[in-house]
C-alpha cells in the first residue's frame, strides 16, 4: 500500500482573546491507501480538527500536510477546493444534504463541476443511490427519509466521485444502534472494494472495531495507535 497522507510536525493553535490553545500538539503520521482508519478520542481531544486538517478545511499554525504528494498547507483556497472536488468525499454526521433537492439531485452535485454531461451525472448518481440500497427513494426529499436513509444519501454523494479518500465524521452520531452497523458496514465495504482510503472520526470505541487502524488522540496528541489483525468478524453484536 503506497502512502497517500503524510503529516509532519503539524501543530494548531486557537487564540482565545489573550490566550492560546493547543488543539493539536506536533502530530506525525502516514495514512496509506486503501486502508480504513479511525481517529479516536472524546469530546474536545482534537480529532475533529485533525480531519479538518487533513481535508484542507484549515490551515495548520505549524508543519506540513502532505496528500497525494503535494503539500495541501500551501495551496490558496481555490486550488484546495479543487483539490478536495477531484480527490476527496465527504460524510457528515448531519447529514448536509440540501432539503429542497432530491436524493438523485443531492448525489449529483459532486459531479456538476467536472463537464460531465446531465445524463451522465444522473446515471452515476442512480447508481450509487442503488448501491447504498436507495433505488426506491430516487425523487425522494430528505424530509421523506429517516435518518438511516438521509446517511445513506451521504455516503452515495461522498463515493460519487470516486474519491481517493473519504473523510466521514462521526457518520452514524444521529443513528440508533441497529442503523449504526448498517451504515458502517456499507461505508466500509464501498471504500475496500475500490480500494478507498477511508478515516472516520468518532468517540465510539464499537465504530473502531471496523478500522484497520485506531489512532488514538487525547489532548491534541496521537496518545497511540492500534492496529485491528481481524477487522472482518463480529462488530458489537456481542
Amino acid at each position: 500500500m503506497g502512502k497517500i497522507i503524510e503529516l509532519k510536525n503539524v501543530r494548531k493553535l486557537y487564540r482565545m482573546g489573550d490566550e492560546k490553545i493547543v488543539a493539536l500538539d506536533n502530530i506525525n503520521l502516514e495514512i496509506y491507501q486503501g486502508e480504513v482508519v479511525c481517529l479516536l478520542g472524546t469530546s474536545g481531544s482534537g480529532k475533529s480538527t485533525l480531519l479538518n486538517m487533513m481535508a484542507g478545511l484549515e490551515k495548520p499554525s505549524r508543519g506540513e500536510i502532505i496528500i497525494k504528494n503535494k503539500n495541501i498547507e500551501k495551496m490558496s483556497e481555490n486550488q484546495l477546493a479543487a483539490f478536495r472536488q477531484k480527490y476527496i468525499g465527504f460524510v457528515f454526521q448531519s447529514y448536509n444534504l440540501l432539503p429542497t433537492l432530491s436524493a438523485l439531485e443531492n448525489v449529483t452535485l459532486p459531479l456538476i463541476f467536472r463537464n460531465i454531461s446531465t445524463s451522465k451525472r444522473n446515471e452515476r448518481a442512480k447508481k450509487m443511490l442503488e448501491a447504498v440500497g436507495l433505488e426506491k427513494r430516487l425523487n425522494h426529499k430528505p424530509s421523506q427519509m429517516s435518518g438511516g436513509q438521509q446517511q445513506r444519501v451521504s455516503i452515495a454523494r461522498a463515493f460519487v466521485g470516486n474519491p481517493n479518500i473519504v473523510f466521514a465524521d462521526e457518520p452514524t452520531g444521529n443513528l440508533d444502534t441497529k442503523t449504526t452497523l448498517e451504515i458502517m458496514e456499507l461505508i466500509t465495504k464501498m471504500a475496500k472494494e475500490q480500494n478507498q482510503t477511508l478515516i472516520i472520526v468518532t468517540h465510539d470505541i464499537e465504530i473502531s472495531c471496523y478500522a484497520d487502524r485506531v489512532i488514538h488522540i487525547r489532548d491534541g496528541n496521537v496518545d497511540k495507535i492500534e492496529i485491528n489483525k481481524d477487522n472482518t468478524g463480529d462488530k458489537g453484536e456481542e
